[in-house]
Formats: C-alpha cells, structure tokens, sequence
C-alpha cells in the first residue's frame, strides 16, 4: 500500500492517530520537503514516529516518483506531506502515477491553510479561488493571480494568498551550466508580498486592490499556538508594519471581499492594526452594517 499521510501545519504532534499508524507500519517512510514546511525538524519527527525519514525533494517526487513506489505493491510506504496531502497539485500526480502502476493508494487526511484560514474570522464558505505569489525578479514578474483576485473581488468573496518558498532552487547561472548548486531556503514575507501587489495594481489600475481602502489578513504559523500571528489592516497599513511584527515564517495573506458579514469584521477586529480604521473602511467601502 502506498499511503500518502497528512502532517497538518504545526509539529510533530499534529499527524492523526491514523497517519502514525500507516507511518510506523511502513517499511519506507519519505518526507516531502519543498511545497511547505513543518514548524520543527526532521529530528524530531523521527523521535516521534519511531521511523528514519528519507527527505524527498522536488526532484525525486516530480522527476524519480518510480524510487518512491517501488515495491509499494508488496509492502507499506508512505509520503509525508506537510498539511493535506491534496493541497498541492505535486501530490495528485504521484497518487495518479501509482495507479497507474496497480500500486493500492490510501490518503490520510489533516488539517491546512485552506480551513485553517478561518483563525482569522472570515467564514469558509465567503471564499474564493485561492491564488499563489511568486517571487517577481527584474525580468519576470508574472501577474495573472490579479485576475483571480479581481474574480473573486467582483463576487465580494474573500481570497487566501499563499506565498512562495524558495528550498532547494537553483541560481540561474548554475542551472544553466548543470551545476547541483543550491540557494539558501527564502520565504516571501507579508511586506513583500504587499508591495508586490499594490507594484500590480498601480499597472492594472482597475481599484481592485487599492492600497488605503482594501482590507487584508496576514497569518503566520498557523495552528502553532504561541507562535501564531494574525495582523489585519488595509494594504498601506500591513505594508507599513515591520516585519517582525508577522512572526516566522510561513506566511499568508487574505484579501477580503465585499461580501463582509458583521460577524466577520468585530471577530479580526482584535487583530487589526487599528481598529479604528478597520471598521471604518468596513462600514464606509465595504458596506458593512456595524453598531
């Protein structure tokens, strides 16, 4: 059986009783490392589960996917995956490889950022289409997440950014000339984010994501307790705040639609920059009916 098993957001207590179960049967035991990161060290993990883990990196899961199936007819293996095992495409791709080899697949399931989001106060079922922030260079600043964003924006729905990570990436220079030299680890930050759309909006100018009067929530560590973070504000105020302020890493963002139910403002409104400000621009550019 191949078994791909759900960690969920924080450390190594976070796997299900079911998870651990297909973990400490397993003859091979791979941890996918590069579509996130789990709060702790590998270390720890293996202290927990009994098991040694074999990192998978981008290469091996997309490119060597065969190493890690092998003999998952005959025996147990299984895919450790921060989150839910189908929040990234990468996954649904190695289930479908392993059918199509007769392999028995089993996914066990856990909690992520697409239903943890709600720490934030903004209700599931007002979102959107999720979108992803990559980080722009000189040359390529790709923008089509605007597009989903104004969809969602002219639905009033609210819409979860996920930002990009950077582990195990390689330098132009030495992927050009075949060199397996790597970057360090980089993880987009919320005032880099901010600033990478407020750089589009100014291009775009369609009012979608107007600095002073669009409401957003940035969320780190989510489900980490003491190490959680949520700060709410406009744009221009979560730009302005330094970063410490958003904690360690990994970092989200949400930009909040019109659709904004009462509820929704008075519980992130302990969050806010200012909470003055915060329902002001809820009440006055969003419409919302506040006491």
């Amino acid at each position: 059986m191949f078994y791909i098993v759900g960690l969920g957001l924080c450390d190594e207590k976070d796997i299900t009783v079911r998870g651990l179960e297909a973990v400490k049967g397993s003859s091979r035991v791979y941890l996918e490392a590069y579509t996130s990161i789990l709060m702790v060290q590998k270390e720890r993990l293996e202290a927990f589960y009994g098991k040694e883990l074999i990192i998978a990196d981008r290469d091996m899961v997309e490119t060597q996917s065969d190493d890690i199936l092998k003999d998952a007819d005959k025996e147990d293996v299984s895919l450790l995956v921060v989150g839910d095992p189908y929040g990234a495409t990468t996954h649904t791709d190695i289930v479908l490889r392993a059918r199509s080899l007769n392999i028995p697949t089993r996914v066990i399931h856990n909690a992520s950022i697409m239903n943890a989001v709600g720490a934030c106060g903004l209700q599931l079922y007002n979102f959107g289409q999720t979108v992803s922030l990559v980080f722009f260079t000189e040359t390529w600043k790709p923008d089509s997440f605007y597009d989903r964003i104004k969809e969602n924006a002219d639905l009033g729905m609210h819409t979860l950014v996920l930002l990009d990570i950077k582990v195990k990436e390689q330098s132009e220079e030495n992927l050009a000339r075949g060199r397996k030299i790597y970057e360090p680890p980089r993880y987009m930050s919320i005032p880099q984010a901010v600033s990478q759309l407020i750089e589009i909006e100014e291009k775009r100018q369609s009012g979608t994501l107007k600095a002073d009067s669009t409401l957003a929530i940035a969320l780190s560590r989510v489900g980490g307790g003491p190490e959680e973070r949520i700060v709410a504000g406009t744009l221009e105020e979560l730009l302005a705040q330094p970063p410490e302020v958003y904690g360690e890493p990994l970092h989200s963002l949400v930009i909040v639609g019109k659709r904004l139910h009462h509820l929704e403002v008075e519980y992130a409104e302990s969050f806010a920059v200012n909470r003055e400000t915060w329902r002001d621009v809820a009440s006055r550019v969003y419409g919302c009916a506040l006491d």
